[in-house]
C-alpha cells in the first residue's frame, strides 16, 4: 500500500455515528467516543443516523461542507456505506477514517483496528498514516434490502449500480445466515454469526450458479460463493487467505454443496483459510468476476442484503480507490 499523505494539522473531521450498530451496541460506545474525539481531534463535527443508510447522505454533506476526513463509527456495514461514496466523489483529498463499534468489524482487522482499543483507534484518526487501498464494485444493478426479516421486496428502497464494498460480495450460504441474523435477540458479534451459521450448516439446499471470469469456470450447485477483496468476513474468518488490499485484484472462493458434517470440516477449517485445501473449494482470482442464476438472487455486500435487478451478477476490482486513515 502506497502511503499517502493529509497532514494531521489539516484533518478537518467529520464522524457519523451509527447507533443501531453491533445490534443496538453503538449507542452505548457514542459518549466515549467524543470523549476522546474531543480530545484529540478537537473541532470535528459529528451526526448520527436514524435510519438505515442515512451514513451515505451525511457523508455526501460532509464532503461538499470541505470536510477531508470521514470517520464511520459502526461496522463493516457503516464503514462499506461511507467507503462507497467517498469513492463515488472521486475526491483524492478525502480519506475514511474507522472506528469500530459494529458486529463483525472485518476490514479493521487489516490494520489491527478492533473495539478494544478506542482511545488508540481515535489517535489514529488524529496522527496515523493514509494510505491508498483497492476495494470491489457491483456493476451491475442491485436494490438495497433494507428488511432483513426475510422479505425479498424491495419496491421502496432506490437501486443502485456500481456500488463499491470493501471486503466482499457473497451468495447462496452467507445470504441464509445473514437472514437468520436478523431475527436472534440475545447473541452478538462473531458468536452470533458462528451461531447461526452453525445452525444453517445442516439445513441450507445450496445454490445452483456459474462463475466466470479469469480461470476455469465454476458451474454447479454450491453451498456459497464469496468474491473478496479483503481476506476476512463474519467475524474473522480467513475466507480469501491471499487476498491484499493492495494487488488489484478480486478473490472467488466457490465452496460445492456438499454433506452437512463435511460443511462442518469446512466450517472449522475456515477461520485460518484452511478451507481452500479442500478438493471441495475452489478459488479464483481475477480482476472482474460474472455470476448468473436462474432468478434474480439477493446477495450481500459487506454484511448488507442486497436483491439483483437481473439473474447477473458483475463484480470487478477498483485499484487503489480509497484513502484510509491507519495506525502509522
Amino acid at each position: 500500500m502506497t502511503p499517502d499523505v493529509i497532514p494531521p494539522d489539516d484533518r478537518r473531521a467529520f464522524v457519523i455515528f451509527n447507533p443501531a450498530s453491533g445490534r443496538g451496541g453503538g449507542a452505548k460506545r457514542v459518549g466515549r467516543f467524543l470523549s476522546l474525539l474531543e480530545k484529540d481531534m478537537p473541532g470535528f463535527k459529528h451526526a448520527g443516523t436514524s435510519r438505515a443508510g442515512e451514513e451515505s447522505v451525511l457523508a455526501d454533506q460532509a464532503m461538499a461542507e470541505g470536510f477531508n476526513v470521514i470517520v464511520a463509527v459502526g461496522g463493516d456495514g457503516t464503514w462499506s456505506n461511507v467507503a462507497d461514496r467517498v469513492v463515488v466523489s472521486g475526491r483524492k483529498d478525502v480519506a475514511l477514517g474507522l472506528l469500530a463499534s459494529g458486529t463483525g468489524n472485518d476490514f479493521g482487522r487489516n490494520f489491527g483496528m478492533s473495539m478494544r482499543s478506542p482511545d488508540v483507534a481515535v489517535r489514529t484518526l488524529a496522527g496515523g498514516v493514509v494510505r491508498n487501498v483497492d476495494v470491489g464494485r457491483v456493476v451491475s444493478k442491485g436494490t438495497p434490502v433494507r428488511d432483513l426479516g426475510g422479505s425479498s421486496d424491495a419496491s421502496s428502497a432506490q437501486p443502485s449500480t456500481g456500488r463499491h464494498f470493501l471486503n466482499l460480495v457473497g451468495f447462496g450460504f452467507d445470504v441464509a445466515v445473514i437472514e437468520d441474523t436478523a431475527g436472534a435477540r440475545f447473541l452478538r458479534g462473531a458468536l452470533l454469526y458462528k451461531v447461526t451459521a452453525l445452525k444453517n450448516l445442516f439445513s441450507y439446499e445450496g445454490v445452483p450458479l456459474v462463475l466466470e471470469g479469469e480461470g476455469k469456470t465454476v458451474d454447479g450447485e454450491q453451498l456459497m460463493l464469496t468474491i473478496s477483496s479483503s481476506p476476512y468476513f463474519g467475524g474473522g474468518f480467513l475466507i480469501a487467505p491471499d487476498a491484499k488490499l493492495d494487488d488489484g485484484m478480486l478473490h472467488a472462493c466457490a465452496i460445492g454443496n456438499t454433506p452437512p458434517f463435511t460443511r462442518l470440516s469446512l466450517f472449522n477449517a475456515a477461520p485460518k483459510g484452511k478451507h481452500v485445501l479442500s478438493p471441495h473449494v475452489e478459488m479464483r482470482e481475477g480482476s472482474r468476476f460474472s455470476v448468473r442464476f436462474s432468478a434474480p438472487p439477493k446477495y450481500e455486500v459487506d454484511g448488507e442484503l442486497w436483491l439483483a435487478e437481473g439473474t447477473e451478477v458483475i463484480v470487478e476490482a477498483v485499484p487503489q480507490a480509497l484513502r484510509v486513515i491507519v495506525p502509522g
